[in-house]
């Protein structure tokens, strides 16, 4: 049974790295722009001074503003979770759960160049996670390295335990990975949001939920980062590879500092919930 469910994990984790790929498939880069130094880099249109006050301070537009950073509606919060569970319970039964979903979050982001196109616009689907709650997250990390050889039916248990722990989510985040920038590649994702760090993220799905958020690029070995962040960083790299195997590198995670919420659904149409 153990060898089935690695197998199907697998083949899922595949697809998703090809369905991804559409964005690195020709090293094609923006003009004289290279954001690496020394095999790191530090976001450069942001500023996180205020954050312990709720305020993300982001160039926008070519323009310095301050954002307020707010929660995560309780529909949100209900439909993400019940959707994640649902799906890991698929997944104990070898049925493969659909893309949509809380998990795939299309990533809209812009104000970058590349030199094969006119537009700086750009879309693309990222493995999307929930944040585990500053004064938790330690914890949880070490249960992960606990069960880290645990079988991988063990290991879906563990995370559906994870999401029906009360209190347990940050509401004001949401979490992604940068899998494929590297100082010798920059994908347009990574170029867009170190020029402008405003991004859109929206689920395919009914309800239909568009979040407009700040995003924060951490490279694992930004020593400039909160110890926060820098937990967040390892956290979703560990949840990454704790459910699809050792990566050969730690990535760049992507935090998406919530600042609206839209419903795009067919009922609502594009309402903001958020504030």
């Amino acid at each position: 049974m153990k060898r089935y469910i690695n197998l199907f994990l697998s083949l899922l984790f595949l697809l998703v790295i090809f369905l991804s790929c559409t964005e690195s498939s020709k090293c094609v880069e923006s003009v004289d722009v290279n954001y690496w130094k020394d095999n790191m880099f530090i976001q450069p249109h942001i500023d996180m001074s205020r954050y312990e006050e709720g305020i993300i301070k982001a160039e926008v537009d070519g323009k310095w503003q301050e954002f307020e950073i707010r929660k995560l509606p309780d529909g949100f919060m209900e439909w993400n979770l019940s959707t994640r569970l649902k799906d890991l319970e698929e997944i104990k039964k070898m049925v493969m759960p659909g893309f949509a979903g809380p998990h795939s979050g299309m990533v809209a982001s812009y104000g970058g160049t590349r030199k094969d196109t006119e537009f700086s616009i750009n879309n693309a689907v990222k493995g999307t996670g929930l944040v585990p709650k500053k004064e938790k997250i330690k914890d949880i990390m070490k249960t992960l390295e606990e069960t880290w050889d645990a079988t991988m039916t063990e290991k879906i248990d563990i995370l559906i335990g994870l999401y029906e722990t009360e209190d347990m989510v940050e509401l004001t985040k949401l979490s992604s990975l940068e899998l494929y920038s590297t100082p010798d590649f920059q994908t347009h994702t990574f170029l867009n949001i170190m020029a402008n760090p405003a991004v859109a993220v929206v689920f395919l799905d009914i309800p239909s939920y568009e979040v407009r958020a700040i995003c924060r690029l951490v490279h694992p070995d930004d020593e400039t980062a909160s110890e926060e962040e820098r937990d967040i960083c390892k956290y979703v790299n560990m949840i990454h590879d704790y459910f699809h195997g050792e990566s050969p590198r730690k990535s760049i995670v992507m935090i998406f500092h919530v600042i609206q919420v839209f419903d795009n659904s067919p009922r609502a149409r594009g309402v903001r919930v958020v504030p």
